[in-house]
C-alpha cells in the first residue's frame, strides 16, 4: 500500500494496514512501529471501517507522523471502496476539512451515529 511517503523531516516513513490489529501502522527509519490508527468493522462490516483511536509514539512526536498516517488510512479505505466512520478526532477533523474532496475522489464517509459509539465502547 505504501508508496514513497516521508515525515515532516523528510525521513521516510510507511504505512500498511495490520487486518489481524484492525489498524494501519507507520513505521520509521529500522522498522520501528511509530503509531496506529486503530479501527472496528462498522454494521457493515465488509464496507465500513469505525475509525477510533489515533496515537503515535512520543518519541516520534513533532515529525507528522498522524497526519500521515491519517491521510494514507483514509486514502487506502477510499481505494478499497470502504466507507469511513469517523469517532477520532484526527479523522473528524481531516474530514471536516477535506471532505468534500474526499468524495470527488471516490471516497465514502459518514457521520458517526450513537450505535457505533457504543460499538467502540464495547469492543474498543
Amino acid at each position: 500500500m505504501s508508496e514513497a511517503l516521508k515525515d515532516s523531516t523528510g525521513a521516510p516513513v510507511r504505512v500498511d494496514l495490520d487486518e489481524q490489529g484492525q489498524s494501519y501502522v507507520i513505521t520509521v527509519e529500522d522498522e520501528k512501529v511509530a503509531g496506529h490508527a486503530y479501527f472496528l468493522p462498522g454494521p457493515e462490516a465488509e464496507t465500513e471501517r469505525i475509525f477510533y483511536h489515533t496515537v503515535v509514539d512520543e518519541a516520534f512526536g513533532g515529525r507528522g507522523l498522524s497526519k500521515v498516517l491519517v491521510a494514507q488510512a483514509l486514502a487506502d479505505s477510499r481505494e478499497k471502496g470502504v466507507t469511513v466512520v469517523p469517532v477520532c478526532p484526527l479523522f473528524v477533523k481531516k474530514l471536516n476539512e477535506t471532505g468534500d474532496d474526499y468524495v470527488a475522489e471516490g471516497g465514502s464517509f459518514r457521520k458517526a451515529t450513537g450505535a457505533d459509539i457504543d460499538l467502540v465502547q464495547r469492543e474498543a
